[in-house]
């Protein structure tokens, strides 16, 4: 058996088809579009990339974009106030703070500066509260993970009384993903450095996804046969075969995984096109709220 590919850029195209369509609905009925604010403190080559290619995607679909960089060495004091200043710019609908900040930062007294409704991210302290609760629901849900769930549902994966295994239990996508497959009903087990029989705990997975940051690690026989395999890895290894001396691939060794599973997300190519179609979503859903609160830019 060969599994069925999981074509997130596929399905991310889509997605952003459509926010580009509703950019042009708001402009012409409401006379904005929705703008996205991204904060970049210091200088890490990986994040300036990252924060370069949301912006770019954002132009695309008709999303404004405003850039804030600052040093390295930028004060807490600094940081939190250019988050609260755009805060309280009504053609700043969302605000991103990239990840991972300076050691000497609070975190999450950063994310916390972070207006409720403007939290693209998901990743404000009251937003992944609600997302923890039953019964309760967060204005926005961290992109990574919420992209996981929409290619679970593209490959026709069934939640209700799902067998769940998250490898990699991160604040930005082990833990909420955990969280989203349990709203959906999912029997879920979080593994970790210390999960005595890693290999057994993943075999039980119905619905299996990889975020662990540990270069094809799963291997075919921890894999239940038929099995939704989603793998969020993205890694960094030489390859002296390539041009470039190097290639990425994900927490799954995707070549003996896919003669195993029922559907698989290939890395790259997965869940990686789903993250940025997730926080464009977000952020054409703040400009909503934004609509909805009466708030328009002056």
């Amino acid at each position: 058996m060969t599994a069925k590919i999981i074509d997130g850029e596929a399905v991310a195209t889509r997605i952003r088809e459509q926010i580009a369509e509703a950019t042009d609905t708001m402009e012409r009925e409401h006379g904005f579009r929705p703008g996205l604010a991204t904060v970049l403190v210091g200088e890490n080559p990986a994040s300036e990339q990252y924060v370069r290619m949301k912006r770019n995607r954002c132009k695309k679909v008709g999303i404004e974009s405003f850039g804030h960089e600052l040093p390295a060495d930028a004060t807490q004091e600094e940081v939190e106030g250019l988050v609260r200043q755009l805060g309280a710019d009504p053609k700043v609908h969302g605000i991103l703070v990239q990840l991972p900040l300076p050691g000497h930062l609070d975190e999450e007294a950063v994310l916390g500066a972070i207006p409720l409704h403007k939290d693209v991210d998901g990743f404000h302290p009251i937003n992944i509260g609600r997302l923890a609760m039953k019964g309760r629901d967060p204005l926005f849900v961290p992109c990574t993970p919420a992209g996981a769930m929409i290619l679970l549902e593209e490959a026709g994966a069934t939640f209700d009384g799902a067998e769940a295994v998250v490898l990699g239990r991160s604040n930005i996508v082990g833990m909420p993903a955990a969280m989203l497959l349990i709203h959906r009903n999912a029997t879920v087990t979080v593994c970790h450095s210390r999960t005595k029989d890693l290999p057994g705990v993943c075999r039980r997975a119905d619905i299996l996804i990889a975020a662990v940051g540990r270069a094809q690690m799963v291997k075919a026989d921890w894999v239940k046969p038929g099995a939704f395999v989603i793998d969020v890895g993205s890694n960094k290894i030489d390859d002296p075969t390539s041009e470039r001396g190097y290639r990425w691939v994900g927490d799954v060794d995707f070549d003996e995984v896919k003669e195993v599973a029922g559907a698989i997300t290939p890395s790259p190519g997965g869940v990686g096109p789903m993250t940025i179609a997730g926080l464009l979503q977000n952020t054409l859903r703040a400009a909503q709220i934004a609509i909805e609160r009466g708030e328009k830019p002056v």
